[in-house]
């Protein structure tokens, strides 16, 4: 997955280090756990928003983490057949209509997964 672009489209390159106390540490990463982000995000917030208290996200239930482990690997698998088939469609290895058949069904796969995954709280 790409690395989110900053509002002004420069990117994330430049890293911020500070250190703390154990217990300084302990607290700040149980903040960070109850939050739902990643360090770098619950600092981001905290200290660009000038936020000192930053609104936890819900947490997924195990079936939603489950469902949204399985949907990964399968849009993986999508993926892969979808670059093999328009590399065989270019090649001429693969007839158009063939091509656009199973770019039918791959997309069909796709809001399946997707329509299912937002039934599931």
């Amino acid at each position: 997955m790409p690395r989110k672009k900053s509002s002004d489209g420069a990117g994330l390159g430049k890293p911020i280090a500070f250190r703390l106390s154990e217990a300084d540490r302990a607290a700040y990463l149980e903040k960070v756990t109850r939050s739902g982000l990643t360090q770098s995000e619950f600092f981001r917030q905290a200290v660009l928003t000038n936020r000192t208290q930053v609104i936890a996200r819900p947490s997924a239930s195990p079936e939603r983490r489950r469902l949204l482990y399985i949907f990964n690997q399968a849009s993986n698998n999508l993926n892969q057949i979808a670059h093999r088939a328009n590399s065989d469609h270019a090649s001429g290895n693969l007839s158009e209509a063939t091509y656009e058949q199973l770019l039918n069904q791959i997309q069909m796969v796709s809001r399946y997964l997707k329509a299912t995954l937002a039934k599931v709280e």
